[in-house]
């Protein structure tokens, strides 16, 4: 058994992701409540879900709940559309398009390349994350996830603004994965996407990451009117659960919460990266930090025979470790870390 290989249950390969626990405790022998799993980036510091009444399980969602007001506030702008999560975008946006050259800089959350790619475009990997050069490519659309996964290379808003500007002239457009990026709003594009200044960029937004609700699968697409609207008649009615609008509304709001939250975030993310600094960390954020060590297959494979998962990505030698949830586990973390290094030296 490989861990690293998924199938959609019908026998089609999909990418690899993190998270995959029940497959990593069969593979090694580990029951599940041993294990500490590093391998996603969310928060596991999530907002705090409070009980829900119970009349939310038994009526259709309705959007007048006040999840889209909350959301604009949040996120500083009236032109966002709420998903199930920035996947069910990132699946559906490519349908939109006519079939061309979508230029993907590499390394990236591997569903958008595998997305475009699955509804007969030509994908293009711009390697080491080179806008730039993706630009020169001259694909009229172009991904870039801001900040990266798995590097954390982060874009300023003006070169991704004036990057938005030349794919309007060649009729593209722009699509930024914004998952890691609410413990620094302030560098978002969020409230100018879809707007008359760039009407051709596309904001992926989700509260799976910061807020540790990757359960709820709310994510939201920020963009012009005609392309929203051309997103709801693919995906249709009642695509958000009334439990998930109801939590993702609550979180939004909770503006003390995620005040507090984010210096929190910060400082964790700090102490991750001065305990991978050994390992050779190559980018980081508030939410993980990816190392490329020698024999990343191996340090990878040992922290998982005991009990520790993390994020290998085999085709750049990268391993991506989220943040422990408590002082026992970044204890047991530095421990199997020199543990790690002591076996494979």
């Amino acid at each position: 058994m490989k861990i690293e290989n998924m199938t959609n249950g019908q026998g089609v390969q999909c990418p690899e992701h993190g998270g995959r626990l029940r497959a990593a405790a069969a593979r090694y022998g580990i029951p599940l409540a041993d294990w500490l799993d590093l391998s996603t980036g969310v928060s596991p510091y999530g907002w705090p879900v409070p009980p829900l009444p119970a009349q939310l399980w038994k009526r259709l969602p309705e959007e007048e709940d006040g999840l889209e007001e909350a959301a604009a506030s949040y996120y500083g702008s009236s032109h966002g559309l709420v998903v199930a999560g920035s996947q069910a975008a990132i699946q559906t946006l490519p349908l939109l398009f006519s079939r061309s050259s979508v230029t993907c800089l590499s390394p990236l959350y591997n569903e958008h390349p595998h997305a475009w790619r699955a509804h007969g475009h030509a994908i293009c990997l711009q390697r080491g994350g080179d806008l730039c050069g993706a630009l020169a490519g001259g694909s009229p659309h172009i991904v870039v996830c801001n900040p990266n996964n798995p590097t954390g290379q982060s874009y300023g808003r003006a070169e991704l603004l004036e990057a938005a500007a030349s794919l309007r002239a060649r009729g593209g457009v722009l699509v930024v994965d914004e998952a890691f990026i609410d413990v620094n709003p302030e560098e978002s594009l969020v409230s100018i996407a879809g707007s008359d200044v760039a009407p051709n960029l596309i904001v992926l937004r989700s509260l799976g990451k910061f807020f540790g609700l990757a359960g709820a699968r709310v994510g939201f697409v920020f963009a012009s009117a005609d392309l929203r609207e051309r997103l709801v008649s693919r995906l249709g009615p009642w695509t958000i659960a009334g439990p998930s609008r109801e939590v993702a509304r609550l979180a939004l709001a909770d503006r003390s919460w995620q005040r507090d939250m984010r210096p929190y975030l910060r400082e964790a993310g700090q102490r991750l990266v001065r305990m991978l600094a050994p390992m050779g960390v190559v980018g980081a954020t508030a939410l993980f930090a990816t190392v490329a060590p020698p024999r990343a297959r191996e340090f990878h494979e040992f922290l998982a025979s005991v009990g520790i998962l993390t994020r290998y990505f085999k085709d750049h030698g990268l391993i991506r470790f989220g943040l422990p949830d408590s002082e026992e586990s970044w204890e047991r973390l530095a421990a199997a870390l020199v543990e790690t290094r002591d076996s494979l030296t």
